[in-house]
Formats: C-alpha cells, sequence, structure tokens
C-alpha cells in the first residue's frame, strides 16, 4: 500500500499541535522575557514548516533549540543577539554537513545509545510535565483522560479537544486580552559578528551536542522507526537546521532545529504525513500576521496544565523505546547513556554510553578467557 504524502484531516491538525509541549513554554519566554518580534517569530516558524513538510513529505518538527532559548530567556538577551545565536548555528551546522562530520558521527553511533538519549529525553519530559501538573490536578487529570480516551479518535482527536478546551476557559476571563486583528509584517533585522561570537560563547557551543544526540540522530532514528519505508539521513538533517538558521535571523526568526521529543508528540497525537507541517505552518503564518499584537499575552495565559499533561503523555511514550533494545548485548550501554545523561547531560550520556558500547563486549570477551 503505498503512503500518502499528505493528508489533511482532524488527525494531521492534532497532529500539528502535538509538539506544543516543548514549543508553548520557551516561545512565551522569548516572546516575553527577550521582547522579540511576534510577527516575526510565528511568521519564520510557519514558513519552516512549510517548506519542511513539502521537502520530507512527513511530520517534521520546527523547535527553538533548548539550551540556547533556556539561557536567553534566563540573562534576558535582547533580540539581536538570538537573532546573532541563531546565525552562528546555522553556520556550525553547514560546517557539519560539509565536512561529513555529521556522517562520522552517525556511522560510530549504535542503536542502544539513540535509544538511550530517546529514553531519557522522554523521562525529562515527563518529569517536568508532572511538576507542572501538580500545581493544577483537576485538569492536569482530566486533560490525560481524555488523551487516552481520544487520541485516536479520528472525528475528536485528543489534542485538537484539549487546545479546544484551553481557548473556552480563555474566553471566560483572559480573552479581553486579545487585540483586533490588524496585519504585521516581520522586518528586517540587524546585529554584529561581535554578538554573533559572544552568544555562541554563552550558549551556542553547549548547544551543539544536545543537537546532534537528539535534534539530528535521534531524529533520524525515530522516522526510521515510525516510517521504515522512507530514511531521512542525519547530513540531509543537519543540512536542513544549517539552512534555516542561516535565513531566519535575518526576518526576526528564533534558532531553530528539528526533535525527537516534538516529532514524538506529532506522531502520537495524530501526525502521519507533510500535511501536518502545512497546517502547522498556516496557523503560525496567520497568527503572526493578524495576530502578533496580542499572542504574547494569550500564550502567556493558556492552561499550562493542559499543555503539560499532552507533554507527559509524549514523554512516556518515548520511554516505551525501550523494547527495541537486545537485552543481551545493548541493555548495559542504554542504561549508562540514560543515567549520565540524567546526571549530567545529554552529551556525555552519549559520550559514555558510545565508550561503554565499544568496550563493554571486550571486557566480557576477556572474563570468558
Amino acid at each position: 500500500m503505498k503512503i500518502k504524502s499528505f493528508e489533511f484531516n482532524l488527525r494531521e491538525l492534532a497532529g500539528s499541535m502535538g509538539d506544543f509541549g516543548t514549543l508553548f513554554p520557551l516561545a512565551i519566554g522569548y516572546l516575553i522575557s527577550c521582547g522579540l518580534n511576534p510577527s516575526g517569530f510565528l511568521v519564520m516558524m510557519g514558513l519552516c514548516n512549510i517548506v519542511t513538510g513539502f521537502i520530507y513529505r512527513l511530520p517534521m518538527p520546527i523547535e527553538p533549540m533548548k539550551i540556547i532559548a533556556i539561557v536567553a530567556i534566563a540573562q534576558h538577551w535582547t533580540p539581536s543577539m538570538i537573532y546573532a545565536s541563531g546565525l552562528g548555528m546555522g553556520i556550525i551546522w553547514i560546517i557539519l554537513a560539509i565536512t561529513g562530520i555529521i556522517d562520522w558521527i552517525a556511522r560510530i553511533n549504535h542503536t542502544s545509545v539513540i535509544r538511550g538519549i530517546q529514553v531519557t529525553l522522554g523521562l525529562l519530559l515527563a518529569i517536568e510535565a508532572y511538576k507542572m501538573i501538580s500545581t493544577w490536578w483537576l485538569l492536569g487529570i482530566t486533560s490525560i483522560l481524555i488523551v487516552l480516551l481520544l487520541r485516536q479518535n479520528r472525528y475528536a482527536p485528543a489534542a485538537l479537544v484539549l487546545v479546544t478546551i484551553g481557548i473556552i476557559m480563555l474566553t471566560k476571563g483572559q480573552f479581553n486580552q486579545v487585540s483586533s486583528p490588524g496585519l504585521s509584517f516581520p522586518t528586517l533585522t540587524s546585529f554584529s559578528l561581535k554578538e554573533m561570537w559572544q552568544t555562541l560563547l554563552l550558549a551556542g557551543f553547549a548547544q551543539v551536542p544536545l543537537t546532534v544526540t537528539n535534534a539530528t540522530l535521534a531524529t533520524s532514528s525515530l522516522i526510521k522507526t515510525y516510517w521504515p519505508e522512507k530514511k531521512v539521513k542525519v547530513k540531509q538533517l543537519a543540512w536542513n537546521q544549517g539552512i534555516m538558521n542561516v535565513i531566519l535571523p535575518f526576518f526576526g526568526g528564533m534558532p531553530t532545529c528539528h526533535g525527537a521529543g516534538g516529532l514524538a508528540g506529532q506522531y502520537y497525537f495524530g501526525a502521519r504525513t507533510g500535511g501536518t507541517n502545512i497546517i502547522e505552518g498556516l496557523i503560525e503564518i496567520v497568527m503572526g500576521l493578524f495576530f502578533s499584537a496580542s499572542v504574547a499575552s494569550l500564550f502567556s495565559v493558556f492552561p499550562r496544565a493542559i499543555i503539560e499533561a499532552m507533554m507527559l503523555m509524549v514523554g512516556i511514550e518515548l520511554t516505551k523505546l525501550v523494547k527495541d533494545v537486545r537485552p543481551d548485548k545493548d541493555i548495559i550501554p542504554m542504561i549508562i547513556t540514560i543515567m549520565v545523561a540524567l546526571v549530567t547531560n545529554m552529551f556525555f550520556g552519549f559520550l559514555c554510553g558510545l565508550i561503554a558500547n565499544y568496550l563493554l563486549p571486550i571486557f566480557l570477551k576477556g572474563n570468558k578467557k
């Protein structure tokens, strides 16, 4: 049976909302704490989603680079610093693609390590979501039950129902923050090379290992798991991330990447084709062009328990990938990857898991003699 490249239905619409759990908190921080122009932020993200949907003909999340976003929000970077960091990351990713370094990293990698990274991401998402849900138990538990009951419903998909509930809740007290629609276009931005180097030192170089492991290697592996007939190479993802980030900063876009967590969220809530990206992209462009004056305040008051309940279920789903590892050969490197990544970060988890994967057979062979 031929797999469809594009579908436009309620299931794909629900899937387009599946990565909101990883997108919403950082988007709010960028807009409110750093003062990014909502029009440029949303329109550029929307265009990226549409182009990426046509290129891959698969769901492919467009997400903020998390370490850069967290540092920028915590330190209240200026918009020009954020744009400069995006260009710096774009140049780094083009270098990784041109030199073939990303291919070499992919070749020395192993399934047990990638699964360890994906399970770690799932645990981190679930833990963070649990913390947020605990502040509003009733809505959180109700949202989880809706996910369990309606996730595969064709006529009332869970993500669509939950977002609708959130919007209804806004109308009961916060919807007065919505301004009248007004046309607003992204503007050309400016920044300096000094800012680019400064932001690379502050967060950019620390971002590279996370993007290599989660946004590139783990995303490519997850695509192979969900769509075995459609292979997306890590070099292709590297090129895509490089090109996005050398263009978007000049029009108000944030530093972007892909991500296994976002992809798992989209798939979990129904995304199966490139139609998901096109739907999400059109929504973002409309919001950026016509509602940029009120989007930041709306994002900030949207019921977080709903988003975090979605994120919790995605995190749990990612941890289920542990079933793919071979218990006799892969379990120890995977456990080492998870433990080190949770205690330190994903890059060190990746390195330690990789070392364990290559040294463990030698150690076991020596003990047999």
